[in-house]
């Protein structure tokens, strides 16, 4: 059963996913190769520069610029950055229509050949069936993206119509194939790697994360480490983005802040009066069950370390 916060996100990613592939075909946003401007919620962004080239508008093309262009932008930049250093990639957990397949095909992947990459050790035997599956979900992913990308560009009804019935200009066509063959790589074999390196606003929102030592994020209680002697990492499994869930903040750089790993350690631990040992917390702690007070996390090994020679 799905807790409140994955339900949520559920519904977070889905909804953005529909309205990153319904925005350009009601106007809501995209920009128009063939009249040179961009549309934002059915009306054309004209800056006047073209007037005021022309001698008409005069110094209210700076105006236009600054209302329509700098502000906008500046506001965006400075809410994406306070919410990237607070929460991390906040954006790629919850919104980012990308990260929305790179979930979906883990999933996949996990039910069809037992592994959510094609990097790790598998469960199941490998099956021609589940590999035909699996390409087939992740070309007709690759073609969505493709078209959706496409009709930002271009005028999208007509581009949908030309789809339907096969009619594809030149350079219409070889965009979406050249693009379909790019994301069914990155969704196959590096969909990942490029989260974790190839995007530019996730790195950028990792960078401002690991610079806030209050950032908010999952840390392990590592007191109660022994209760993990029992389990499968379950917590490492659940990870989308296949990072150790209970490492130090450096080793989870690119954490999603989905919170997959902590519903993954409350399930294991449901019948644990004292809950799961993963929490999330403002920097790098982890709770002293004994004085109930947050504290810098520790390395497990050493901290086990430490009970075993005041045992003795």
């Amino acid at each position: 059963m799905l807790q409140p916060q994955q339900f949520y996100r559920n519904l977070s990613r889905t909804a953005f996913f529909l309205l990153f592939l319904i925005a350009p075909v009601t106007n809501l946003f995209r920009y128009d190769l063939t009249e040179g401007h961009f549309i934002l919620f059915g009306q054309s962004l004209g800056l006047g520069i073209d007037q005021a080239i022309a001698g008409v508008a005069g110094t209210d093309a700076a105006f236009q610029i600054l209302i329509r262009v700098l502000l906008p932008i500046v506001i965006l930049v400075a809410a994406g950055i306070w919410i990237a250093a607070k929460y991390g990639r906040l954006y790629c957990g919850w919104l980012c229509p990308h990260f929305s397949v790179v979930e979906l095909i883990n999933g996949q992947m996990q039910k069809l050949i037992g592994r959510p990459t094609i990097w790790e050790k598998g469960s199941k035997p490998h099956s021609a069936a589940a590999w035909l599956m699996l390409i087939c979900s992740s070309t007709l992913m690759a073609l969505v993206w493709s078209v959706g990308l496409l009709g930002y560009l271009v005028p999208p009804l007509e581009l949908y119509q030309d789809l339907l019935h096969w009619q594809l200009g030149g350079g219409r066509a070889l965009f979406v194939s050249v693009a379909t063959l790019v994301f069914l790589s990155d969704f196959l074999f590096a969909r990942h790697l490029f989260c974790k390196f190839g995007c530019a606003l996730g790195v950028m929102q990792s960078l401002l994360w690991m610079a806030n030592p209050k950032a908010l994020m999952v840390s392990f209680d590592s007191k109660r480490a022994d209760l993990c002697k029992d389990c499968n990492s379950a917590c490492d499994a659940a990870c989308p983005m296949r990072l150790p869930a209970r490492g130090i903040k450096r080793r989870k750089f690119t954490c999603t802040q989905c919170s997959e790993c902590i519903h993954a350690c409350n399930e294991v631990q449901k019948d644990n009066p004292d809950g799961g040992l993963l929490h999330w917390t403002p920097g790098d702690q982890y709770r002293d069950p004994d004085k109930d007070r947050m504290i810098p996390a520790i390395n497990i090994q050493s901290h086990k370390k430490e009970d075993d020679d005041e045992r003795r």
